[in-house]
């Protein structure tokens, strides 16, 4: 009799001293050059996202007036986006027009609703007198205080130096407002100041500021051109050049004696040792009193990046009279077409666009208090969003100033 055979458990599945268990999987070790690239890829990711970010934090922090977001703005542009951006404004202000309706009380300075300065008589321009009045468009209904001049800061003898007023130049969008201030000549000093990032982002004379010993002077503050490198022209300023100046752009010049003109550059005005201070900005809008033909076109860029000019959006222009006095307009949601009648119903026989968007445009009249000892600025228009005192600190922006003489 045979004894029965020993059966064995069956191993375990898991069991790792089984005969049946299959040893575990190798793991694959990169090689050391794998490894190497790895490395070199990570580190240059790190350094491009440390740079980005060293980059735009310098952009939010460089003195100068501007806000977080115009400095965001002007970032990518500066970084290969501003195509981005100018497609992105162009599809935005050329898709939101303005209305046909009556413009808020909002939008209108305080002196049209009664609490500001005492209006004027106008009368055409002559010696210490004030420019002609501007008239309402045909069938609209004027604006409280429309076209007639309001009285600003007044020289030695008791003339004013500078006027403003309002008025709606577009007939199909009644809710645009313009506002006009017109300066005399022979009144006032112009200067130009470079800003702590224009025209070049070195170092200039002045401070990026009103000069503190002519603030009791100030008649008026306002804001300059387009960035000198969206346009082909140029900037000069006693004796140095930030950008070279190009013939046939649209200039405002400065001479010796401190009076400023508006015209074409190697036309109307050429460098001599008269002039001190050049200021291009793109071409001319109005010349021999009348807009340019093509504004709605804007042939080769004339005007800057194509459909710039069919934009709804605040705009600013500089151009000067007849008899050479100083005149500058700004409006709210205005084309170029808009911007040139509206400088031509102010008066403007030459004149220029300068910078747009309400964040960019500034204009402030300024009179001292009743002792003299404080000056007091105002807005030309509410929708400037800048505040009135912008260029009594340094700013990212060149721009200009009027004092008495």
């Amino acid at each position: 009799m045979t004894s029965p055979s020993t059966v064995l458990p069956a191993p375990l599945p898991d069991d790792p001293n089984s005969p049946l268990t299959p040893p575990p999987p190798r793991r694959k070790t990169r090689s050391p050059r794998r490894r190497r690239w790895t490395r070199v890829v990570v580190a240059i990711l790190v350094l491009v996202f440390l740079a980005v970010g060293t980059s735009y934090a310098r952009a939010l922090t460089y003195p100068g007036s501007a806000t977080w977001q115009e400095r965001s703005v002007e970032w990518v542009r500066d970084h290969g986006g501003n195509s981005v951006v100018n497609s992105i404004e162009n599809w935005y202000y050329t898709r939101h027009a303005p209305t046909n309706a009556s413009p808020s009380a909002a939008a209108l300075p305080a002196w049209a609703q009664g609490s500001r300065l005492s209006v004027v008589a106008s009368h055409p321009s002559a010696a210490g007198g004030g420019p002609a009045a501007i008239r309402a468009l045909p069938g609209a209904t004027a604006l409280a205080g429309e076209g007639t001049w309001v009285s600003g800061r007044v020289d030695a003898a008791g003339s004013p130096a500078v006027y403003t007023t309002i008025f709606q130049p577009d007939p199909a969008h009644a809710s645009v407002v313009a506002a006009a201030a017109w300066m005399r000549s022979s009144d006032t000093t112009a200067h130009l100041v470079a800003g702590t990032l224009q025209p070049d982002g070195h170092s200039w004379p002045g401070n990026a500021q009103v000069a503190p010993a002519d603030v009791p002077a100030l008649v008026a503050t306002f804001n300059s051109g387009w960035k000198v490198k969206d346009i082909r022209g140029g900037f000069y300023l006693d004796g140095r050049t930030g950008a070279r100046l190009v013939d046939g752009e649209a200039s405002a010049v400065i001479d010796d004696q401190g009076h400023i003109s508006v015209g074409q550059w190697g036309r109307d005005f050429t460098m001599s040792s008269h002039v001190r201070a050049v200021r291009q900005n793109l071409q001319l809008v109005v010349d021999a009193g009348a807009p340019v033909d093509g504004l709605t076109a804007n042939g080769n860029g004339r005007w800057g990046n194509s459909k710039n000019q069919l934009q709804y959006t605040a705009r600013s222009g500089l151009g000067v009279t007849a008899s050479g006095d100083l005149v500058y307009i700004a409006g709210t949601a205005m084309n170029l077409q808009t911007l040139a009648t509206a400088m031509v119903d102010a008066g403007i026989v030459r004149g220029m666009e300068l910078d747009i968007h309400s964040n960019l445009q500034s204009f402030a009249t300024w009179t001292p208090s009743a002792s003299a000892t404080t000056m007091t600025p105002v807005k030309l228009l509410p929708s400037m969003q800048r505040p009135a005192d912008r260029y009594l600190a340094p700013d990212q922006r060149d721009f200009f100033y009027l004092t008495l003489r």
